[in-house]
């Protein structure tokens, strides 16, 4: 009946306590790079401690990615360490969800970790980077590890700090110090979140384990309660609106490799963390739960790509871009959700498997990304757009690497992003089997956003190669650009080769989310890589299906076949002329269509409404000299409306409590005598 779902049949909760040897491994990984941070600290100023960090980084996560690879497929692991809690211990466990987000996170550690072997030599102050490197990603390894809610937040804190570390390594440039406050104030308060929806969970008992918390079934209105202190905690590490601000602040003020991590490794643990709570340890799934993820995802997804389409600098184009990112994850997994708890466990594994693919092929697409804005930072010294062009020429390798992502992240097929984002709208196309009305018209609604969004973020990548890449250099630091090191460059072209491979053939990883999926909402998609040609069909071949290698084949055999004729038929009927020039004949880069230029028609549509954009025209009358100028200003309604008052309100209540640091010892004591006697009478009170 609507609104009720069929008992679960989660493979995560049969299988027996297990071996224990997968767990162990994955936990020596993290022992392994807790102590290459510790190395890190000895090496100090050793000129060779660069490569021997990242290079000993990349040993220990290429290990912990054989691992999790071989743990996807096995039963769960588990084990209690004698530290933490001394009524509890330390649960760490090793399962399917647990082995995939170990993928994710210690592949995109060790692309990092190669890339930063060659950037790393261009870091001025090595020694705020190094040590906290690997100890970032340790900690993201043991939030995945945790099987219980006091290691889950000690370990997510330690992520959060280790991370604003890294934030602040650059604290010297402008607007550092503002961005890593801004960083640590959102963890801070994503943990707070967090914290109150484990105390929920946990009980007056205090079952702090997460196995405890699966046994246990709050009533709905807790449950309810659950749903907003996680989409709080976990959206504010994730970026979701409004809860993005400091995103855009952060991740450009870190090192690129750094960045990366952050991008797209650390807001896929975010997820991880909605993910092992809300589909494991919440209990049965009510409709209602879709409603707000689904809106979230929605309103993230677009206003993330519109964010990213009016900035001028590189790698808050890159920040704004993994918003957008993450609010299609999160309509994905508002879907299964519904679907889940309609009793519709075929659809709900399509959607979630569409969601778990995305956080996958993110994480690649978006660290090629920022590993070429670090490249395109070391070679020229700018993330200004206004700045940059012409480098296909002077950086053709780094070029063809960010080409494939910036065609990935556009969902261009035959590659990755296109698989994944053409599951969800596989997904949404499926909702006239909901029961209940809202959803019904809700979920076409989200659909028409991410059809929005990935027309949009379309438009976002050609802007940002175009102007990065190609025409003219727009600055002498651009026209003597030189290409990166080989480090760097194997780094890019591995995470390029997986966007082609996953999207040529994504039956190897819809397959290799089987696992997963079955124990989450008890069912899996069809197995894909039986089928003929190596198509893969979301539901049934009467649907629809898709074939990236036959799509690939149609691209080459087209493109090459007209190339052939306009090079044979049509060559010969025109005459020879010098190239049209579009009435400038002067080649100065000035001529170029900028990066303003080029979202400005989309900024005219949206920009009243979402950003209250202004736009300025200073002319000069005729006989003054002075430059014609035109400016645009964008405001955050996000920050101003919600973020600004909060902010004054603290600062006032500051200024008013502030006095209490100048009481008599008389006034103190009797300001503990009425604390006192409030609290005694509570206790007396309380029932």
């Amino acid at each position: 009946m609507p609104g009720r779902r069929r008992p679960r049949r989660r493979g995560l909760r049969r299988h027996p306590r297990g071996d224990a040897v997968p767990v162990i491994a994955a936990l020596g990984c993290v022992a392994g790079l807790l102590a290459v941070s510790v190395l890190a600290v000895a090496c100090g100023r050793m000129s060779a401690a660069t490569r021997l960090v990242y290079g000993a980084t990349l040993v220990v996560t290429a290990t912990g990615l054989g691992v999790a690879l071989l743990a996807l497929a096995s039963g769960p692991s588990q084990v209690t360490l004698p530290v933490g809690l001394p009524w509890l211990g330390a649960h760490f466990r090793l399962d399917a969800l647990a082995a995939f987000f170990l993928v994710v996170v210690n592949l995109g550690g060790a692309a990092a970790s190669l890339y930063g072997i060659g950037y790393g030599a261009h870091e001025h102050e090595p020694q705020r980077v190094l040590p906290f490197f690997p100890a970032f990603l340790a900690g993201m390894n043991l939030v995945v590890l945790a099987d219980d809610a006091f290691a889950f937040l000690l370990s997510w804190e330690f992520m959060s700090l280790s991370s604003w570390a890294l934030v602040m390594a650059h604290h010297r440039e402008a607007g550092n110090a503002r961005a890593g406050f801004v960083y640590i104030l959102m963890a801070s308060f994503g943990t707070l979140a967090l914290l109150l929806a484990f105390g929920l969970l946990a009980g007056p008992e205090g079952g702090y384990a997460f196995d405890t918390m699966r046994a246990a079934h709050p009533p709905p209105v807790l449950a309810g309660l659950v749903l907003g202190l996680v989409l709080l905690g976990t959206g504010s590490k994730a970026g979701l609106v409004p809860l993005h601000v400091w995103l855009p602040l952060a991740h450009p003020a870190a090192p690129s490799h750094v960045s990366a991590l952050m991008s797209g490794v650390m807001t896929k643990v975010a997820v991880y963390g909605f993910v092992r709570i809300v589909f494991d340890l919440l209990g049965p799934t009510a409709w209602w739960w879709g409603v707000p993820v689904l809106a979230v995802g929605g309103a993230t997804a677009v206003l993330g790509v519109l964010y990213a389409l009016m900035q001028d600098d590189l790698k808050r184009v890159l920040a704004y871009s993994t918003i957008e990112n993450i609010g299609l994850v999160f309509v994905g997994l508002g879907l299964a959700l519904a679907f889940d708890a309609n009793g519709l466990p075929a659809a709900g594994a399509l959607a979630l498997t569409a969601a778990l693919f995305h956080v996958f092929n993110h994480a690649q697409f978006k660290s090629i990304l920022f590993f070429g804005a670090g490249a395109v930072l070391s070679a020229t010294g700018e993330r200004h757009l206004g700045r940059l062009g012409g480098l296909i020429h002077r950086m053709p390798a780094t070029s063809i690497a960010c080409l494939v992502a910036c065609m990935a992240i556009s969902a261009l097929p035959p590659l990755n992003g296109f698989a994944s984002e053409w599951l969800a709208f596989q997904a949404i196309l499926l909702s006239p089997e909901l029961s209940q009305w809202g959803l019904k018209l809700m979920v076409p609604a989200v659909g028409a956003l991410l059809a929005l969004s990935a027309a949009l973020a379309a438009a976002c990548f050609v802007r940002v190669f175009g102007i990065t890449f190609l025409g003219r250099a727009r600055s002498p630091v651009a026209a003597a650009a030189r290409e990166v090191d080989r480090w760097s460059l194997s780094a890019m072209f591995i995470l390029a080769a997986l966007c082609v491979i996953a999207g040529l053939l994504p039956g190897l990883v819809i397959d290799g989310l089987a696992p997963v999926v079955q124990g989450l909402v008890g069912e899996r998609m069809p197995r894909q890589l039986g089928d003929a040609w190596l198509s893969i069909v979301p539901v049934m071949e009467s649907r629809s299906s898709y074939n990236g290698l036959l799509v690939l084949v149609f691209i080459a055999a087209s493109a090459s076949i007209a190339a052939f004729v306009i090079h044979r038929l049509a060559s010969r009927a025109v005459r020879r002329a010098p190239a049209w020039d579009c009435g400038f004949p002067n080649a100065d880069p000035a001529t170029q269509y900028t990066a303003s230029s080029f979202a400005q028609p989309i900024r005219r549509v949206f920009g009243s409404s979402v950003f209250g954009a202004r736009e300025t025209v200073d002319m000069p009358p005729p006989g003054d000299l002075r430059p014609a100028r035109f400016t645009v200003e964008l405001r955050d309604f996000a920050w101003e409306l919600i973020y600004t008052p909060i902010a004054r309100a603290v600062a006032f209540l500051a200024e008013r409590l502030n006095h209490l640091q100048f009481l008599t010892i008389r006034r103190y004591l009797s300001l503990v005598f009425f604390a006192l006697i409030s609290l005694l009478l509570m206790l007396a009170i309380w029932p």
